[in-house]
Order: C-alpha cells, then sequence, then structure tokens
C-alpha cells in the first residue's frame, strides 16, 4: 500500500517512525459527466472572473474570503511559518477507555506501518502496551495543512489510527428526537426485545452493496448492447397504525424468516423470500406435514385391508380341500360298494344256469 504521509509516533520519549497508508478504499461506481446529444465529455475549466480567461494551475493560488466578500491572499510561506509541533509527528497526548470516544468524533482510519528494522521493537511495544491496557491512545497529528486529532488502537497485529473531530466540531442533538412526550409501554418493550433477539446477529463479512452490484449490471448489460435486467419493485411500506400489531408481524415474519434460511441452508438452497403459511391442501402433502411416519402408516393398514380377503380365501380354499376330499373318500366307497355288490349278483346268476343244466342232463 502506498504510503500518503511519513513521519514518527512520539510516546514520550520513545520515537517510532512510521508510515500513514489509507485503511479503506471506496468501491463506489463513479460516473462522468457527458453531453447527452453527442455523448461528448464535459470538463470544467478554471477562468478568472476579471479578465474573462482560463488560467493555468501556476496561476493559482489561495486566499480567505471575508464576511464582506474580499478575498484575504495566503501564501505558503505564510502558513510554513506558523508553529505546528505535530506537522512531521504524531503526538500521544492520552491513553483513555476506548468507550470515551464518541463515535460520531470518528473519521477516516489509516494503519500506521513501521518504517525499517529499528521501528520493529518500539513499535511492537507501543502495540502490546495497547493490548494489555485495553486502552486507546489520543493523539495529535498534522496533514493536507492543518492539525488534527487521532485515536491509535491495535487491529490484529497493526496499530490503526481513526482521524477524529474536534469536540466543538460535533452537533448536539438538539430539536431531532421527538418534542412530544411518548410513553412506551412495557408490552411494546417486550416485543421489542423479541424482535431483537429473533433478527440475532450477523457476520458484518456477509454484507454487501446491492444497489451498486444493480449498478454493475446495467453498466455491462448497457455496454454489451443488451437491455438492462428489470429491477423488481419492493413495495412501498404501509403506515403504521398499531405499533403492537407492526411488532408481532415483525416479530412473526422474522421468524418464519429465520426458519427458512435453516431449511435452506440444510437442503443447499437460497432463499430469496419470506416462506408462505401453510394451507390446508400443504399440511395434507407428506412433505408439507413431514408425514413420512403418518405415510407408513396408511400404507400399513392398506396392505392389511388387502391381506384379509387373502386369509379369507385360504380359509374358504382349505375348507373347499375338505369337501372334495370328502366326496372323493364318498365316491371311493360308492365305488367299492358297487363293485362287492356286481360280484355278488354274477355269482348268484352263474349258480342258476349250472342248475338248470343239471336239471335238463
Amino acid at each position: 500500500m502506498r504510503s500518503i504521509w511519513n513521519g514518527a509516533i512520539s510516546f514520550g520519549l520513545v520515537s517510532i517512525p512510521i508510515k500513514l497508508v489509507n485503511a479503506t478504499e471506496s468501491h463506489a461506481v463513479s460516473f462522468r459527466q457527458i453531453h447527452t446529444e453527442d455523448g461528448g465529455r464535459i470538463r470544467y475549466r478554471k477562468v478568472c472572473e476579471l479578465e474573462d480567461r482560463e488560467v493555468t494551475q501556476a496561476e493559482i493560488g489561495k486566499a480567505y474570503e471575508d464576511a464582506d466578500g474580499s478575498m484575504i491572499p495566503i501564501t505558503d510561506e505564510d502558513l510554513s511559518q506558523l508553529p505546528i509541533p505535530t506537522a512531521r509527528t504524531i503526538e500521544i497526548v492520552a491513553f483513555v477507555p476506548e468507550d470515551r470516544i464518541d463515535p460520531l468524533q470518528m473519521g477516516s482510519a489509516y494503519y500506521l506501518a513501521a518504517s525499517g528494522a529499528p521501528a520493529a521493537k518500539p513499535y511492537t511495544l507501543l502495540r502490546e502496551a495497547l493490548k494489555r491496557s485495553n486502552r486507546v491512545a489520543i493523539a495529535k497529528f498534522a496533514l493536507r495543512g492543518r492539525e488534527r486529532l487521532g485515536m491509535l488502537r491495535v487491529v490484529g497485529d497493526a496499530i490503526a489510527m481513526h482521524g477524529l473531530l474536534w469536540p466543538d466540531e460535533v452537533r448536539a442533538p438538539e430539536g431531532v428526537a421527538p418534542e412530544a412526550g411518548v410513553t412506551v409501554r412495557d408490552q411494546e418493550l417486550d416485543l421489542a426485545d423479541a424482535l431483537m433477539d429473533t433478527l440475532g446477529e450477523i457476520d458484518l463479512d456477509d454484507l454487501h452493496d446491492e444497489y451498486r452490484e444493480a449498478v454493475e449490471e446495467v453498466i455491462a448489460a448497457k455496454a454489451a448492447g443488451e437491455r438492462p435486467p428489470e429491477v423488481r419493485e419492493e413495495a412501498a411500506p404501509g403506515k403504521v397504525l398499531d405499533l403492537m400489531a407492526a411488532l408481532e408481524s415483525s416479530v412473526r415474519a422474522a421468524r418464519e424468516s429465520r426458519d427458512g434460511e435453516e431449511a435452506g441452508a440444510a437442503e443447499e438452497a437460497e432463499v430469496r423470500s419470506l416462506p408462505r403459511r401453510e394451507t390446508s391442501s400443504s399440511r395434507r402433502a407428506p412433505k408439507a406435514t413431514g408425514g413420512k411416519k403418518s405415510t407408513s402408516t396408511a400404507a400399513k393398514k392398506t396392505a392389511a385391508k388387502k391381506a384379509e380377503p387373502k386369509k379369507s380365501t385360504a380359509k374358504s380354499a382349505g375348507s373347499a380341500k375338505k369337501t372334495a376330499a370328502a366326496k372323493g373318500t364318498a365316491k371311493k366307497a360308492t365305488a367299492k360298494g358297487t363293485t362287492r355288490g356286481g360280484d355278488k349278483s354274477t355269482a348268484k346268476t352263474t349258480a342258476k344256469k349250472t342248475a338248470s343244466r343239471r336239471r335238463s342232463a
């Protein structure tokens, strides 16, 4: 990272050579002004109002505008004579608990990088001292022509510095809060607490600039000669008439959203909208009810019903077999009786014929 300022941290009698680098960067999409008729760039030119002509950078200086509109020229030489002890030094003036710093005062953030091997030891000493004390360092430094206030704290293994506004640069919140007296009931506070608990925490690394992404999609589509994607319009929020009802609805929606996200994570699916409440038809479906148990029970009942006719059929088949066996036995018995009776009648007929033959002889 490119340094924007070189100097030293003054820590009592200890001096730590450092380099100042930006800790943040802007990812905002920037636009240029163009002439809509032909697409030509619109540029600004520096023109002297008295001579009505464009001037070069070498001809431009600075001045202070007085209350009556007159200009008081100020040169770099005038400013160089001013006593600024922090021109090249970040002078630590105090160590305080971090909660003493009002977030309203915090501005740009920088990293302080150790400049060279000699700075490693004192740099590490200051870092570890800040860690062990659980405090931050308040310092003065000069940057871009003015003296500033800063707060040094530990970020990982580095020391970061936040530019602070001077206390008199922070406005008092007068006329901002509602003037009329408002009473908040305990039930409303309980619902607000429930809503905060339901929403829970979030990993800030998961947050991203959706507007910037949408702008980049429009630019990519236009560059490819395609039609920009249509953006779904969000429904405008209605007026809050009943605070309790609004809180209850918010808690319910947050819980449904949380349940939907957990279910989507289990199925490795992306949740894009709040899940709808179950309808009567969806409750009958096995998936909606989680009804594997009820489905298997119904299957068992159906199988049992199918099995009952089989049992009765088997019983009737057994009875039929017994009846057939009885009939078969009866037939055999009849057949035997018939055979035996036939043999007897045949013997009698033969005896009679023999007796008649003997008489005739």
